[in-house]
């Protein structure tokens, strides 16, 4: 994979409040600029992994450079190998200064190249829970949020009414007597298991305490309450909804936007997928009501993180890119309208939000999510529960317990 350099042209229109210092950057002979506050500010290089932006981004670093008169270097990546390019550049000491990860395992890895950036004037606006904290620092600013759970039809199911596990066993039985599919999953590993066991566990009074005792053996899942519920919905699952070992992702997504399923469990990306089929009805995204869980599982996808081995100057620039972008008229109308994210920080919104992301939004705001525990799991994992989960699908003298049962040996497995 190479990576292509795009570099924002100042040309010879630095701002008039910039004055050029002699000092160079890293990585070649660019003069450093002193802004009106006194702050040396270095070149600006950007690399991170969301391949749908680039274009977007490409234009805001150029807005940026001309409003602040820093220079910004835009790496451009495939997607494919960023984390293993990224890696080996700041292994190497030839690391970009503003970076994208993966909050949790990702920034976990990577924790002693994270710089602490709780000096961001807007960190304490930041939805509650969002900001990635490695190693006791500040360290993650989300791009957007994402969220999953049942986004339902509005005409075929009265969510306010599912407000419990019983509660959506009975509706899945009452849906397939009236001829409806009440809830749609799909083949692919992680939206046959990985969302819907993320709920049992998020949950829980503290989540990753009770992953490590799974992890470990000191817990069975099927002795926890929660657990148990969810045995018993992915029973009324198996009876009265069709397979997902024979649904597509996309034929899941078709299935709900023509009317033929009440509701998938699937998050706010995948709105983009009825665009051909221009629905007619109100929707919407709802908990799954595992153990009267009324909170819907908002994450960040991506965060941005500062090199903490970059020079003073370089991490200046960088942090005031991330001031820019979040606290500017200009900035946080790419961010919103231009990226397309949901979003993260008091007082930002957006005009542009579908009906799914909109949820999601809202929940984050109100504080009404559970975690994404899923990120703490084992590496692979997902590749183990799948088969697990696709043998109970197909035989139905598997029972729920049963496998839950399986799914725990799993865990355990993988976790030595």
């Amino acid at each position: 994979m190479k990576k292509k350099i795009i570099t924002s042209l100042l040309a010879m229109t630095m701002a008039s409040t910039m004055i050029l210092s002699g000092c160079g950057a890293k990585g070649g002979d660019t003069e450093a600029v002193t802004g009106e506050d006194g702050e040396e500010y270095g070149k600006l290089t950007i690399f991170q992994s969301k391949t749908e932006i680039m274009d977007p981004l490409n234009s805001c670093i150029e807005a940026f450079s001309e409003d602040t008169g820093i220079e910004v270097e835009l790496w451009e990546t495939s997607g494919d190998n960023y984390f293993t390019d990224l890696k080996t550049d700041l292994s190497t000491e030839a690391g970009p200064t503003l970076f994208s990860l993966a909050p949790g395992a990702e920034s976990e890895e990577m924790a002693d190249y994270l710089e602490d950036v709780s000096d961001l004037s807007f960190i304490d606006k930041v939805s509650a829970g969002m900001v990635d904290e490695v190693d006791g620092k500040k360290a993650g600013i989300p791009y957007t949020l994402e969220g999953f759970g049942l986004v339902y039809n509005e005409s075929l199911a009265d969510v306010k009414s599912l407000t419990s596990t019983d509660a959506m066993v009975d509706y899945l039985a009452s849906a397939k007597a009236d001829g409806i599919n009440g809830l749609g999953f799909s083949q692919e590993d992680y939206f046959l298991i990985m969302h819907v066991l993320n709920t049992p566990f998020a949950v829980q009074a503290d989540p990753d305490a009770y992953l490590e005792k799974v992890l470990s053996g000191e817990e069975r899942m099927i002795d926890n309450d929660s657990f148990k519920e969810f045995a018993k919905f992915m029973e009324a699952v198996r009876d009265n909804c069709t397979n997902p070992v024979d649904v597509t992702y996309d034929n899941n997504c078709g299935d709900f936007a023509t009317g033929k399923t009440a509701m998938i469990h699937q998050g706010n990306w995948c709105f983009s997928m009825f665009a051909d089929y221009n629905p007619d009805f109100k929707m919407g995204l709802a908990p799954l009501p595992i153990s009267g869980n009324q909170k819907l599982a908002v994450s960040v996808p991506a965060a941005w993180y500062v090199n903490t081995d970059a020079t003073d100057a370089e991490k200046a620039s960088a942090k005031k890119f991330l001031e820019w972008l979040y606290t500017d008229q200009v900035g946080q109308d790419y961010l919103m309208n231009q990226f397309g994210f949901v979003p993260v920080v008091e007082g930002m919104t957006s005009a542009s939000l579908d009906p799914i992301s909109q949820c999601v939004a809202d929940a984050a705001a109100d504080g009404n999510t559970i975690p994404w525990n899923m990120a703490k799991w084992p590496a692979g994992i997902s590749s183990s529960l799948a088969p697990i989960v696709s043998a109970f699908y197909t035989d139905s003298s598997v029972s729920g317990e049963d496998l839950v049962n399986q799914l725990n040996d799993a865990f355990v497995e993988a976790g030595k």
